[in-house]
């Protein structure tokens, strides 16, 4: 079944940051995605944590999904279950391209449905930043949050090869458009320069919608 959403809209129901800091004395870049899902929070909860339905809209997880167990997603990254307090919380290490980074996800009730606030933290090479700025791994985590979405508003899994060819079609560009162009707004927001940020957006739709060569 083709995937049924207005991607700019759908884009839209993310609100994004992006903060500067330090962890352990290195200076750090975290971009923050919010979006609220019509669903209680314990299903929210289950959808993101339960080994069984990650694959439905994000990736096979093996190890162990408690607290100081390692894990490993499927063709992605790896880590350690660094903190869980269900069902509000988590915090994971992400371990990943010889690289580790930090991500928490943090849920809470809202007018009848569920706020998920993920947070990513990384120490950033400055040359990397400059070229891609934070759509890099904000857009990744768009697309995440849209198969959620999808996920929790069905119950079934969304079909990965489906799901890739959408997102180098027409609506697939129009979604990561909106979303790389927000996350330009963001990083700005956070005081980059204006033209740099733009220019970062452009890149990092062309490495998402860029068909992989045969």
């Amino acid at each position: 079944m083709p995937i049924a959403i207005d991607p700019a809209a759908t884009a839209g129901l993310v609100t994004r940051e992006v903060r500067d800091g330090t962890r352990d004395d290195t200076p750090t870049k975290t971009v923050v995605a919010r979006r609220t899902y019509d669903a209680e929070r314990a299903d929210v909860w289950d959808a993101v944590t339960n080994p069984e339905r990650l694959p439905r809209w994000f990736a096979p997880v093996s190890g162990e999904l408690d607290l100081g167990g390692r894990f490993q997603i499927e063709g992605n990254a790896s880590g350690t279950v660094e903190s869980c307090t269900a069902p509000e919380s988590f915090g994971i290490t992400w371990e990943f391209g010889g690289g580790t980074s930090w991500v928490t996800v943090v849920l809470t009730e809202a007018d009848g449905g569920t706020t998920l606030e993920l947070t990513h933290e990384s120490a950033v090479d400055p040359d990397f930043w400059a070229r891609y700025g934070p759509g890099a791994v904000g857009v990744g985590w768009d697309l995440g949050l849209m198969g959620l979405g999808l996920h929790l508003a069905t119950g079934e899994a969304n079909d990965p090869a489906e799901a890739e060819a959408w997102s180098v079609g027409p609506q697939g560009k129009d979604f990561v458009r909106v979303a790389a162009d927000d996350w330009a707004r963001a990083a700005i927001a956070a005081g980059d320069d204006e033209a740099a940020a733009r220019a970062s957006a452009a890149a990092v739709l062309a490495f998402y919608t860029t068909p992989p060569e045969a």
